[in-house]
């Protein structure tokens, strides 16, 4: 709080129109001796909707190709430091399982650098984006198989 709005609990500053203090802060004040109105919900709060509500509608894949295209926002940059070489797709009966090809290690014995990160599925019946494992592609699509429920991705 600034030393200009000091005294005045709305925070207002300065007198309103026809000399009255407080102004308006464009939220609706209560009767006489009750509070007033709060605040309207943040939109990714409002009760009863889903986080992510007002999110762009899903996209159903129509190829391999148009699967790598929405992939990509799930990964970094092809060829960005630290980021993969080349993203790859790998198609299977209900979807694509999208994952990142990263370079080989300098020293196949020692540890990876960044264990573990996810793949993603995208289901070609509704377009659900699903993370699983950062396993071979036979073993990541079993996982989904098992953790995959339509229409809570």
């Amino acid at each position: 709080m600034t030393d200009s709005a000091a005294g005045d609990p709305a925070g207002n500053a300065g007198a309103a129109p026809g000399g009255a203090t407080g102004g308006s802060t464009g939220a609706p004040t209560g009767a006489a001796g009750e509070p007033p109105t709060p605040p309207p919900y943040p939109p990714s709060t409002v009760p009863g909707l889903q986080p992510g509500a007002g999110a762009p509608p899903k996209v159903v894949p129509t190829s391999a190709e148009h699967a790598l295209e929405i992939g990509r926002a799930y990964f970094p940059p092809v060829g960005s430091p630290g980021g993969p070489v080349s993203l790859l797709v790998h198609a299977f009966d209900e979807g694509y399982l999208v994952y990142a090809g990263w370079p080989a290690p300098e020293d196949p014995t020692a540890p990876p650098v960044s264990p573990g990160g996810t793949n993603i599925v995208i289901t070609k019946s509704n377009g659900d984006v699903t993370t699983v494992p950062n396993f071979p592609p036979e073993s990541a699509i079993a996982v989904y198989r098992q953790w995959y429920r339509p229409g809570t991705a």
